[in-house]
């Protein structure tokens, strides 16, 4: 398995991930898109970034090498060194150094290493299926009126041709009808309100009937059960802002005291499994409160401190 599969499925994982010797590529978070001039949206991603600063072996690449290759750990760090080596050869040559899904880095005018990240892999798991997609655009049809559209009807004039007698029996027709339509109209109204009436006094007795029935009703339990008390664990992380690691507990006090010194809520962690004596900046509780941290410690302190997220 080639080096930069095994920095792509850390970059799935963790937030960074070093390579001795070399730097560490970084991810950041990036929420959903939209870009309104072309109706295309992105769903939320790992943006990748590389510092070439952040040098010093955390032992999180080299672990997992010897795991996945079934190797021990030391066989693993040479085989990083190795690579590295090729890398930076090809580097001074004016080549490019290709991660496959993950970017491409390369010496520039100026002698500085350059990263361009790929857009082919979204390390955010959470988007995992969800692709781009350009929402077609919705057209809005605008009716005018006009005049030739509106149909002219002709009025006819018919002349009177009935007589007076007809007309009078019309009038006493209208009248009656007039009439019966008020008395029906009437007699709807009481019957509707002679319906109410006896919804209201059935509601009433049905209403008496329950409250007879629950004074009456007697609830007792004879062998009530015990209470049950439920504990749930809560999961919390503590997020760590890591200056170094050290071989020597002597040097790991050192760096202690240099930070305390200068205003730090420093502390050092145990040893990890790879033997090594993490020193802190400082213990947050909250992602966004190391972040924020850690923004000013690599514009004032460090650009090599890094975010250790504990379980």
């Amino acid at each position: 398995m080639k080096m930069e599969q095994h920095i792509a499925q850390l970059l799935y994982r963790y937030q960074c991930v070093t390579v001795p010797g070399f730097g560490a590529f970084l991810t950041e978070i990036q929420p959903a898109q939209l870009v309104e001039s072309t109706n295309t949206f992105y769903p939320p991603k790992k943006v990748v970034s590389f510092n070439s600063h952040l040098k010093n072996n955390d032992g999180l690449l080299a672990n997992h090498i010897s795991q996945v290759e079934k190797t021990d750990y030391e066989t693993a760090v040479q085989s990083i060194s190795k690579e590295v080596s090729l890398w930076k050869n090809a580097l001074i040559n004016q080549q490019k150094v290709v991660f496959h899904s993950i970017g491409s880095i390369y010496l520039n005018s100026v002698g500085t290493l350059t990263f361009e990240a790929s857009s082919q892999v979204n390390f955010h798991t959470s988007s995992f299926g969800l692709n781009t997609f350009v929402s077609p655009t919705v057209k809005r049809a605008i009716f005018e009126a006009s005049d030739e559209a509106v149909e002219k009807v002709p009025i006819v004039l018919v002349p009177e041709t009935t007589t007076s007698a007809r007309n009078s029996y019309l009038k006493y027709a209208a009248v009656f009808i007039i009439a019966l339509a008020a008395a029906g109209s009437f007699g709807y109204k009481m019957h509707i309100n002679k319906m109410d009436e006896e919804l209201k006094i059935v509601q009433t007795e049905v209403q008496k009937d329950v409250q007879n029935k629950i004074q009456e009703a007697t609830f007792f339990i004879e062998n009530p059960l015990p209470n049950v008390t439920l504990t749930v664990k809560e999961e919390k992380k503590a997020y760590h802002i890591v200056s170094g690691a050290f071989s020597s507990k002597a040097n790991a006090e050192k760096q202690l005291k240099i930070l305390k010194a200068k205003g730090f809520n420093a502390k050092i962690l145990e040893r990890n499994k790879f033997g090594l004596v993490p020193v802190l900046y400082g213990s947050y509780s909250t992602y966004a409160q190391s972040q924020l941290a850690l923004k000013e410690i690599h514009k004032t302190e460090s650009r090599d401190a890094w975010l250790l997220i504990k379980d």
